[in-house]
């Protein structure tokens, strides 16, 4: 008190600190679960069928036996993609249901990346593990959504999103990352010798028609046999149609009644072309999907992406977000709002009740100091910001400002006694000492269970628990010093207004 300037000082600088707490710290969607479940996503080369993807899929079986004390159950569906792609031969999905909580020792964000490990050692397949969202998410699909949209070709846009994934790569940041526009599906043109063709006899329509009797399995027509009708599907055998080339040992009837090889006839031309092709707001687009590396949050990742694309992306190009990553850009930015009309409603209600715009001022300054505490902890990688450290910080503001309304409210009433300001706000400081204390010691004390807890639902307790507890605690601390230095320099002198 006799430093009075020294310690408006340093309540002025744990303000302006306060801005450098929340702006920089590491955001998420919601904190790491345990629910028991790790999805993984599965891909294989472009060209790859079912029976290849098959094939090396069964390793994972064998994955699962060697970590049978951890995972329970397993399933496997081949031809079904993730991350916002249509399914295809060459993907893949696969669940590990794992053990009760009681019965392994590491947590599904240990053993998803003990998964993805032993995942990457699959030849043949690419592929990552990951721990579902325990929020649900608008469109679903892997954490990080990037989409970069433009009215270019997507061949443009490929060549553009291949960079972006080379930066993501680069950054080790990610441990999967994948795009939804693929050119890569092989094509082939069959290119026809019409002079030749012409020359033989043989017409168009006929080597159309007779290709598509061959390959198709067409309906042609039906037969009875003991009271039961069939199809007839005409259709050569499997082993003779599996390339491309095969196409060329076919025989076709000519004008004069010879059989003639296609290979006379024809020839074929290989190309790729996109596998599907998206929009995105009225603009052709590309997602790129990705999984961050344990120990990163899904706003550093986006972060990353961001950088990358303001780098690499040409005028004309945008980027936006889906599924989660789209949910943490537009709720999570909302967290100074929240804040600060917490606080207009808190000021406001306390205005009316003492009639006074001054001691509610004076009463709040209790907030800022209370979230600086608990963005140091935050700071310091105890937590994240997310959805249940916002809930905490909100409930923080109406618990914290308590303890204003304890020691000022008693300060004026002194005054109102006959009291100096000085002397007011010193008893008050020392006599409401003790309810200070007990609501902080109470408030901590109930957080303990938050903090210790495990199993379902641990992650989003611990993360409420450590900014309450650690706010409630360094907030108190900053009161108690600051508060009386703030009462004397904005503080009214009731004294003399009662005189008056």
């Amino acid at each position: 008190m006799n430093d009075r300037n020294v310690v408006l000082v340093f309540g002025g600088v744990i303000l302006v600190s306060c801005y450098s707490y929340l702006s920089p710290r590491p955001t998420e969607l919601e904190p790491k679960e345990d629910q028991g479940f790790i999805i993984s996503m599965l891909t294989a080369d472009p060209y790859a069928t079912l029976d290849y993807v098959e094939q090396y899929t069964r390793e994972i079986n064998t994955i699962a036996e060697e970590m049978d004390d951890e995972v329970e159950n397993l399933f496997l569906l081949n031809g079904i993609g993730g991350g916002g792609a249509l399914g295809a031969s060459n993907q893949g999905l696969a669940g590990f249901v794992l053990e009760s909580w009681n019965d392994r020792d590491r947590d599904t964000n240990k053993i998803s990346e003990d998964l993805s490990g032993r995942l990457g050692s699959i030849a043949g397949l690419k592929g990552a593990a990951f721990v579902p969202p325990s929020l649900p998410s608008a469109g679903g699909g892997l954490p990080v959504q990037f989409i970069i949209g433009s009215t270019g070709s997507p061949q443009s846009l490929n060549e553009l999103a291949q960079q972006i994934m080379g930066k993501a790569y680069e950054s080790k940041k990610f441990i999967f990352v994948d795009k939804d526009l693929k050119i890569d599906k092989p094509r082939q043109t069959i290119v026809i010798d019409k002079q030749k063709a012409a020359t033989l006899g043989i017409s168009m329509q006929a080597i159309g028609r007779e290709l598509s009797a061959m390959m198709s399995g067409g309906f042609a027509n039906r037969f009875s046999l003991d009271n039961r009708s069939y199809k007839v599907i005409p259709q050569v055998q499997r082993t003779d149609r599996l390339s491309a080339e095969q196409l060329e040992q076919f025989y076709i009837r000519s004008g004069s009644g010879e059989m003639i090889p296609l290979s006379t006839l024809v020839s074929l031309e290989s190309s790729v072309e996109p596998q599907q092709l998206k929009r995105f707001q009225q603009l052709n687009s590309v997602t790129i999907s990705g999984i961050a590396r344990p120990g990163v949050t899904l706003g550093e990742a986006l972060d990353t992406l961001d950088q990358a694309a303001a780098e690499i992306l040409p005028q004309g190009y945008s980027v936006d977000y889906a599924g989660q990553s789209r949910q943490l850009k537009t709720e999570g930015s909302g967290l100074i709002m929240t804040f600060f009309f917490a606080l207009v409603i808190i000021y406001l209600v306390l205005s009316a009740q003492f009639e006074s715009f001054r001691d509610p001022l004076i009463m709040l300054m209790t907030v800022p100091m209370s979230i600086c505490g608990a963005m140091i902890f935050v700071s310091l990688g105890a937590t994240t910001i997310n959805i249940y450290t916002q809930v905490g910080l909100v409930t923080l503001i109406g618990v914290i400002s308590k303890h204003g309304i304890l020691i000022v409210e008693f300060a004026n009433k002194l005054q109102e006694q006959g009291i100096a300001k000085r002397e007011a706000i010193e008893q008050a400081a020392a006599i409401r000492l003790r309810p200070v204390l007990m609501t902080t010691a109470a408030l901590v004390l109930a957080m303990i269970p938050l903090l210790i807890a495990s199993g379902p639902g641990a992650g989003s307790r611990y993360a409420m628990g450590v900014v309450i507890a650690a706010g409630m605690t360094l907030g108190t601390l900053f009161t108690l010093f600051v508060l009386p230095a703030i009462y004397l320099w904005l503080g009214r002198d009731h004294q003399e207004a009662s005189a008056a």
